[in-house]
């Protein structure tokens, strides 16, 4: 496409978009420089990791936080904590980042990967069902794009068959599911913090959860096996060193204050968005939250285009628009390397939507109302174009 819109005029939108990450904070740069003029660079001998840790898990629910690495080895060292390993399986969505299925495979166990439902693209009730075996032994409940998952049925057919449930909320910091956060409405939730999550500190990872045993297991894991109040070269068990830096907790910290406003910043763009696609009548909507959502964190925001249209060519009209968008996931069922490696029950729910579906980032959706019309203006005259395109031919 080249640097005119689709009709050779003016786009839609100039294309300047708010960055991500934003700018450091005066709050960030003050405990930044406060942390390097200490010394006390690693959460060993400084005071911040743990207070992060804290207070995240006091922000989600839950009663116990472990701060580490990065969201991937969260997935591994909860799936590890609560003794998944080689002979299990772990029932994880087809429409998901891979790390959901390495972080299995690293664990010596078998991702099973399974449908989701066609409406809002989430694991439900009956795909998870539909994927359990005999040696299913855990379930990764992924609260996708800032989405809660439909917890209350899936808790339901996790408790009947004894799973131990993971909530992947890498991209739902501050999520809402019948107004509890999530993250602890599982046995164990994880959280990145990787440069493009709604915190970040170019990365970093968290585990929360409430029983005290699994967290002393989990801290462990993350700490070359040490036991909290242990000897330092007495190991209790095989465990790596994984841990989170002070300079990135100095990051997050202040992130905890703002989030909230950040977090409503997104939500009035989707609402502006969502009313001028209805005034125009595009064809396109937002994908619903499952039933049972409170608070969308809108770390994504996945639109349908309404029809089975070329996706890729909405692509290239819509950056052209000043509009860019992304294409989403693959199916994990689609990716070699890891459905090689996995038990890969039918996607008919995946395949029926996921076409049809493209996002706009989280760095737009902090944009003002403006730009939130100027997307939905573009996204008529694309979808208005293609629709012309597919009568002429």
């Amino acid at each position: 496409m080249s640097m005119l819109a689709i009709d050779g005029g003016a786009p839609s939108h100039p294309g300047s978009w708010p960055s991500w990450p934003p700018a450091a904070s005066a709050e960030q740069r003050a405990l930044l420089l406060e942390v390097v003029e200490s010394g006390a660079w690693g959460s060993t001998s400084g005071p911040l990791c743990q207070r992060l840790a804290d207070r995240f898990a006091a922000r989600h629910g839950a009663e116990h936080g472990i701060a580490m690495t990065n969201g991937t080895i969260a997935l591994f060292v909860a799936l590890r904590a609560a003794g998944i390993g080689p002979g299990d399986e772990v029932v994880v969505p087809s429409y998901t980042f891979i790390a959901c299925a390495t972080s299995v495979l690293l664990a010596g166990a078998t991702p099973v990967i399974a449908d989701v439902d066609p409406e809002h693209l989430h694991l439900s009730a009956e795909t998870l069902e539909a994927a359990i075996g005999p040696r299913t032994r855990a379930v990764m409940v992924v609260h996708l794009a800032g989405s809660p998952a439909p917890m209350d049925e899936l808790l339901r057919v996790a408790s009947r068959h004894d799973l131990f449930v993971v909530e992947d909320s890498a991209q739902a910091h501050g999520a809402h599911w019948r107004d509890q956060p999530v993250g602890a409405l599982g046995d164990a939730g994880t959280f990145s913090f990787q440069s493009s999550k709604a915190m970040t500190a170019g990365e970093g990872g968290l585990i929360v959860a409430d029983d005290p045993e699994l967290s002393d297991r989990i801290w462990s894991l993350c700490n070359v096996g040490r036991e909290r109040d242990g000897a330092w070269y007495h190991h209790a068990r095989v465990g790596w060193n994984l841990r989170m830096t002070e300079l990135q907790a100095a990051l997050l910290l202040p992130w905890l204050e703002r989030l909230d406003d950040e977090i409503a910043m997104r939500e009035r763009f989707v609402d502006a968005f969502r009313e001028r696609l209805a005034e125009r009548d595009s064809g396109a909507t937002i994908v619903p939250d499952p039933e049972g959502t409170t608070r969308n964190s809108r770390h994504l925001l996945m639109v349908d285009l309404g029809a089975d249209i070329e996706r890729r060519w909405v692509a290239e009209a819509l950056a052209a628009e000043g509009v860019p968008v992304d294409l989403g996931y693959p199916s994990l069922a689609t990716i070699d390397a890891v459905a090689s490696q996995s038990r890969v029950v039918p996607t008919p729910g995946l395949d029926a939507r996921a076409g049809r579906v493209v996002w706009l980032r989280q760095h737009m959706l902090m944009g003002g109302e403006t730009d939130a019309a100027s997307a939905a203006t573009a996204f008529e005259r694309v979808l208005g174009d293609a629709r012309a395109r597919r009568q002429l031919s």
